[in-house]
């Protein structure tokens, strides 16, 4: 059943619609997308989240890393057409610098391969980028959004992520911990990040702020992770993400300027 999918914009929302998006020329044709899933050993929930990804959507990357089920031959028997690259450095930033580095599209969107992201919000992603976005990200939390799996030390945990970005950069989210977002192809190099683990998420909203880039948050429902174990940890993930925002404060962003 398609859930009902609603859009909300931060408050920069007046600038939208001031830029053209690529390859558009102000006309209604499409600018292209770019699907990056990290997977680990995802064979059993590739099925379900490669079905909820839209036929329109041009170039879907399975970025593997060093799985030991048959997460890639079901990627490429599943989508035919899936660019399937192995990354060796462990950690989902490393896998999703893997998957930019090999995108093609004008717009780069990132979901989780575990099944709990639905692939038809990526209607609402690309509808926020064609009204000028050049960031967007997937909120639970937002008006339209909620989630089948979140706990109360998550939440509580993702409040306080979100209240530290609002005290340390005057970054307003409304949900700070959701790995469903996307960047603007011309926009990456604003926000290029260097870390390897799951704290990438978080800083690619704040240097998606620094850089003052227009920024869209997009209603989203969580489901549950279909097979298998999640890999984060509440507390200690959590701590070390506020040790990554802290740090990230007070040593500023060295992001391209172009």
């Amino acid at each position: 059943m398609k859930r009902n999918l609603m859009k909300t914009v931060s408050e920069r929302e007046a600038v939208l619609g001031t830029e053209t998006s690529p390859k558009t020329n102000g006309s209604k044709a499409h600018a292209s997308v770019t699907a990056i899933i990290p997977t680990l050993n995802e064979a059993g929930n590739l099925p379900y989240v490669l079905d909820t990804i839209p036929d329109w959507v041009e170039e879907v990357i399975v970025v593997d890393g060093r799985s030991s089920d048959d997460t890639e031959r079901i990627a490429r028997l599943l989508r035919p057409g899936v660019k399937v690259i192995h990354e060796l450095t462990p950690g989902k930033g490393a896998a999703l610098r893997a998957g930019v580095n090999a995108a093609s599209g004008d717009y780069f969107i990132a979901l989780d391969a575990d099944g709990s992201m639905d692939g038809g919000h990526l209607d609402a992603f690309r509808e926020a980028f064609e009204n000028g976005a050049q960031y967007v990200k997937g909120s639970r939390f937002a008006v339209g959004g909620g989630s089948a799996d979140i706990t109360r030390l998550r939440r509580f945990g993702d409040k306080g992520i979100c209240l530290l970005m609002l005290v340390l950069f005057g970054a307003r989210f409304t949900d700070a911990t959701y790995g469903y977002f996307g960047v603007r192809a011309d926009c990456y190099d604003k926000i290029r990040l260097e870390t390897n683990g799951f704290e990438t998420e978080i800083l690619f909203n704040i240097r998606a702020h620094r850089a003052g880039l227009v920024i869209a948050e997009v209603p989203c429902f969580e489901g549950q992770r279909l097979y298998g174990n999640s890999n984060l940890s509440a507390l200690k993930d959590g701590m070390r993400i506020g040790l990554y925002v802290i740090n990230e404060r007070l040593r500023g962003h060295r992001g391209s300027a172009a």
